[in-house]
């Protein structure tokens, strides 16, 4: 039978909404990492504290995706993704009237909020969209988001901070997260499933079944393998190139910042072109090709991190492109893992795990090491 092809009518509209609305979400995730050595100095504290902020960010995050995941395969998805737009723009905002860390905690909680509200159930809907066979290249535009989002992020934030202090690159992303968020009840509907292959099992299409889904599990427990280290890193490696390589914070910034535009750019694309052609040969192509990723980003970070001088930063743009080459066919690998009926849920439960195993500890626990050690 030919293969059902994607509602082309308004899936190019989605995709591009979806994937702006997450590119202002991690410019917003990412200016923290950027600015926190002048947080630190005007909310003194110690490095653990700080860690906490993310670790915080993580667990409502964390918290409100099983909600929102479950909300989403009942309800209507646009209007759900349109209220967390809302509320993490509104949040957003409330960094302009932050003056001690209590409330810069409660700012980042209510932002995690937001954020799992959209985050959680994008990948599903697009799912929707898009049939197995184009999943990965689909995916490797919409993570663009992530790589180009978290390097402006960097950017922006060691730019403008500097200009204008710490709170000005938090509110960037407010007014467009709201009028892309009201754009979303524009967007149909898809129909669940209307696109899909492969047939519904009590493994793929059921809540019970998603227990004993290897193929789900298999991605989801090496997603937070990688998510902890990931985590951890993008939130203090300004911190570390600014304290431990000696080099200006501005600076530290632009090198980082543009290193992973450049690497998250040129891996996601490769990725989702590479993932999908690899599974069109061999089944379980996608999994492949991430394995293969991250078993060559190893060597690169920890040359990264030990290695000082000229090869530190061509070590960390390997590793960063060898991370980030997983991440289209990875999120490929999980969306084909299951089925229409249980697809939000699966992916918020993914989401809970990969936070829970990964980053809602690491940063925490690299800011724990540093305040007895060295970072």
């Amino acid at each position: 039978a030919a293969a059902p092809q994607p509602v082309k009518s308004y899936a190019t509209a989605a995709l591009l909404i979806l994937t702006l609305l997450t590119f202002v979400n991690y410019i917003d995730r990412s200016v923290l990492f950027a600015v926190q050595p002048l947080i630190q100095r005007e909310f003194p504290g110690s490095d653990a504290r700080f860690g906490m902020l993310t670790t915080a960010f993580f667990f409502c995050y964390m918290a409100a995706a099983p909600v929102t995941g479950w909300l989403a395969d009942r309800y209507s998805r646009r209007w759900i993704m349109c209220a967390g737009a809302l509320l993490w723009s509104a949040a957003t905002l409330l960094t302009a009237v932050t003056h001690n860390f209590t409330e810069l905690m409660i700012r980042h909680t209510v932002v995690g909020v937001g954020e799992a509200t959209f985050v959680t159930i994008a990948p599903s809907f697009l799912s929707d969209l898009y049939p197995e066979y184009r999943r990965g290249r689909m995916l490797a535009i919409y993570y663009l988001a992530i790589p180009v989002g978290t390097a402006l992020g960097y950017l922006l934030g060691g730019a403008m901070a500097a200009r204008w202090g710490w709170r000005a690159p938090f509110l960037v992303g407010a007014v467009p997260g709201a009028l892309l968020g009201l754009a979303l009840p524009f967007l149909p509907e898809p129909a669940r499933g209307g696109v899909d292959r492969l047939a519904v099992t009590v493994e793929r299409g059921t809540f019970r079944g998603l227990w004993r889904n290897p193929a789900f599990w298999t991605a989801t427990m090496g997603m937070a393998m990688m998510t902890f280290a990931v985590g951890g890193m993008q939130v203090w490696m300004p911190t570390f190139l600014s304290r431990i390589r000696h080099v200006p914070l501005a600076e530290a910034n632009l090198r980082f910042g543009l290193m992973t535009l450049a690497a998250g750019i040129l891996a996601t694309m490769l990725g989702g072109w590479l993932g999908d052609r690899m599974e069109a040969v061999r089944h379980g192509g996608h999994y492949l090709l991430s394995a293969i990723g991250m078993t060559l980003a190893l060597p690169a970070v920890l040359l990264a991190i030990f290695r000082a001088g000229a090869g530190m930063y061509p070590a960390i743009f390997v590793g960063e492109f060898f991370l980030l080459l997983n991440t289209a066919p990875l999120n490929a690998a999980i969306l084909n893992s299951v089925s229409a009926p249980i697809r939000s849920t699966a992916f918020a439960v993914n989401i809970f795990t990969i936070h829970l195993l990964g980053d809602a500890f690491s940063p925490t626990l690299m800011g724990y090491i540093p305040d007895r050690a060295n970072l």
